[in-house]
């Protein structure tokens, strides 16, 4: 499933292209016809993201909501789009470019109350302007849930995922199953501040990067799915070369350090 920096960067990506343009949209696949027509032909006002949730505002309370969970993609083309590839459940397209989603979790319809009452439900957005960390720590400070499953309860921390997880705990050194009450506001600040980093170098760059620039020998934008990460699938630990541990929490496989993450 895409994690939170993938869906900003579509966000940033389809405002550039599509924001302030009057847009067809079409459902090829038939499962979106009837929404379809409600905002075809108007104009797209705004493009927003929130955790791993991206909403198309067409103004007067018509915004397409759209969660791509595990299979959802978007295929971007120039015009003149070719035919629709497999099942797609939306096309939608300007003069110069349009996309075609496929096989998204949720794609409908909202108004502007129930995108509201939705964004409630979801917890603090490290790429977003309006977190607020401060909210996100009283609740770690009464929860024991274990980080690990903190860090992808999506209402708690919106838009992180498995990869960043392993990552961001692997480089505080903190270890996965302690409960969240045991954080101390020093450590906490480290991990808030840490994963609105790396986020947003994984908007900048389209990916997940966790690895130091200063220790690569190539452009961060160079960098293989294997170099841009420190544990996450990793056999050895690249600290201390002990075998990297894998548990499950959350329902993922959790890749971790015992000597470093203590």
């Amino acid at each position: 499933m895409p994690e939170g920096h993938t869906i900003h960067r579509l966000a940033r990506d389809h405002s550039k292209w599509f924001a302030g343009k009057k847009v067809m949209v079409e459902s090829p696949q038939g499962r979106f016809s009837e929404d379809a027509t409600r905002i075809s032909g108007k104009s797209l006002k705004s493009v927003e993201a929130y955790g791993k949730h991206l909403f198309y505002n067409f103004g007067g309370s018509k915004i397409l909501h759209v969660h791509l969970g595990l299979y959802g993609r978007f295929r971007v083309y120039r015009t003149p789009l070719p035919e629709p590839c497999g099942a797609v459940r939306v096309r939608l397209f300007e003069r110069e470019r349009g996309f075609d989603l496929n096989g998204p979790n949720q794609c409908e319809l909202v108004s502007s109350a129930e995108m509201r009452r939705l964004c409630e439900k979801l917890g603090q957005d490290p790429l977003r302007r309006d977190s607020d960390p401060i909210a996100l720590w009283d609740r770690v400070t009464r929860s024991k849930k274990t980080i690990a499953n903190i860090l992808l309860d999506q209402s708690m921390i919106a838009g992180v995922g498995n990869i960043y997880r392993a990552e961001i705990l692997f480089l505080l050194g903190i270890d996965p199953m302690r409960p969240g009450n045991e954080l101390t506001k020093c450590e906490f600040n480290e991990l808030w501040a840490l994963t609105k980093r790396l986020m947003e170098i994984g908007v900048k760059y389209n990916r997940i990067i966790t690895v130091n620039s200063e220790s690569t020998q190539k452009p961060l934008s160079r960098l293989n799915r294997s170099e841009s990460l420190n544990i996450y699938k990793k056999a050895c630990c690249p600290s201390c070369n002990a075998a990297v541990t894998i548990n499950e929490a959350g329902g993922r496989k959790l890749f971790s350090c015992n000597r470093c993450q203590r």
